[in-house]
């Protein structure tokens, strides 16, 4: 049964976090334009995969920050590892032993890697990639795959976006795109810009398996044209497999990324690669010129890799990537079961691996749609599921994927309704948006802002 929730303090929160954040967050999938008006719009604490938002209201929360929680949130033997190096002080002059210790067990867990660069968050080890690349071949050129969503929030990828303002045009025609699970785009590209791609970068998936010999033979173009071949194991990293989606899929990149799920929420992200490649940002190296590779104040913070270490045991120790394997593959035949029961199988989808499940909210023509999408989301946070996406952890026990499952019931009785009646009439408000877009819709009841110059006021 739909509960009817007080959200009376996150209203307030919202108002003044306008006030003093650009967006309202400081994660733009977090913002309040990527959920309905009736949603937590602040969460105090979580435990596991339960969290409680500032009003109090209490929920099973899948996405789990974004994908980056793979454990569960305040994982015991991880926050008493942060805690203990958190005791002895975090950052010094000098570096610390943990980052010797750290980049032993990474390596131990990644045996396609032969050395590795951490920093804070999954943009920097991107970008550092790519550096390389350049650095590493002499050329300019970036081909990213264009059927991915995300790779790095600076000027190389974000150029390639509808929200590039800010980004010069030549910085945008340095990045070039080929299709995933396509070769024959990859030698398009290859002969369209003979000898300019520095590099490719791509997950290994995101919602559909790569077709078998698609990654293989994508790093053997990528290499005999003069490239280097990198994967993006944010997402895929300790999720697919303990050694990544290239472990499971069998292909050894150049260079990885690493992020999310690497510490269990704290802000630690990894570059890693061959040697040969990777010594472009080391201090004995004489062939090449020097290359600024991720480098940060708080790269070598010593609870963050604590964690790292403690997540990645707990990884050797305990089978996490079978249970969230098992917990997903559950969750799925259970909301397939519902959405067929409504007779829904046309406007809910559901997609992706099952340790990292996503869904689809379709209208009456079939296509995706934002409003319907809020609808949903709203129904599901009324019944005590924060769900953006249906990504498990370790920590999802077979209560709340019923518990989830029933919530699924009672909110597509609503989708049922809003199909034959229209979302606007269910919908609390205004529906979600797409992140990236070019320009903001302007409400009709909204005028321009009195501090903006008369130029600008004239033009709006």
């Amino acid at each position: 049964m739909a509960a009817n929730l007080n959200f009376d303090v996150s209203t307030r929160m919202r108002a003044r976090a306008a006030e003093l954040i650009p967006g309202g967050a400081h994660t733009y999938a977090k913002a309040d334009d990527q959920y309905p008006v009736l949603s937590p719009g602040f969460i105090a604490r979580g435990e596991g995969c339960k969290v409680w938002d500032v009003d109090g209201n209490e929920y099973i929360e899948y996405g789990m920050g974004n994908r980056a929680v793979g454990l569960g949130h305040a994982f015991p033997t991880v926050i008493a590892a942060a805690r203990a190096e958190l005791a002895r002080g975090c950052n010094f002059t000098r570096p610390a032993a943990m980052e010797v210790a750290a980049a032993e067990q990474f390596l131990k867990m990644i045996p396609t890697a032969e050395m590795v660069k951490f920093c804070k968050d999954g943009s920097d080890a991107t970008s550092g990639a790519v550096k390389i690349a350049r650095a590493y071949t002499g050329r300019d050129l970036i081909a990213i795959c264009g059927d991915q969503p995300f790779f790095s929030v600076d000027d190389w990828f974000i150029g390639s976006t509808a929200m590039h303002g800010g980004i010069p045009e030549a910085t945008r025609a340095m990045t070039v795109k080929f299709k995933y699970n396509n070769l024959d785009s990859v030698r398009e590209l290859i002969a369209q810009y003979p000898g300019q791609i520095a590099c490719f970068i791509l997950e290994a998936a995101r919602v559909d398996d790569p077709q078998p010999g698609f990654l293989q033979g994508l790093a053997e173009l990528v290499r005999e044209a003069g490239a280097i071949f990198i994967l993006d194991e944010m997402i895929t990293g300790f999720r697919w497999h303990n050694a990544g989606a290239q472990a499971y899929y069998g292909v050894t990149p150049d260079l990885s990324t690493w992020g999310k799920a690497l510490a269990n929420g704290f802000s630690v992200s990894a570059l890693a690669g061959k040697r040969e490649y990777m010594r472009l940002g080391d201090l004995e190296q004489w062939e090449k010129p020097r290359v600024f590779l991720c480098s940060t104040t708080h790269g070598g913070e010593t609870h963050g890799l604590a964690a790292a270490i403690a997540t990645m045991q707990v990884y050797e120790r305990e089978p996490v990537i079978e249970h969230i394997f098992r917990q997903g593959a559950r969750l799925r035949t259970g909301v397939e079961q519902t959405i067929a029961r409504h007779g829904l199988q046309d406007f809910i989808t559901l997609s992706g691996k099952p340790c990292s499940l996503v869904f689809g909210t379709l209208d009456n023509d079939r296509k995706p749609n934002q409003g319907y999408r809020s609808l949903f989301l709203q129904e599901l946070i009324k019944r005590g599921v924060l769900a953006p996406s249906l990504v498990v952890s370790y920590t999802h026990e077979d209560a709340d994927i019923a518990k989830t499952i029933e919530a699924f019931d009672g909110a597509l009785g609503v989708y049922t309704q809003a199909l034959n009646e229209g979302y606007e009439k269910h919908l609390v408000g205004r529906p979600s948006q797409i992140a990236y877009r070019t320009f903001n819709k302007k409400p009709e009841n909204v005028v321009a802002n009195d501090t903006a110059p008369d130029a600008e006021k004239a033009r709006a």
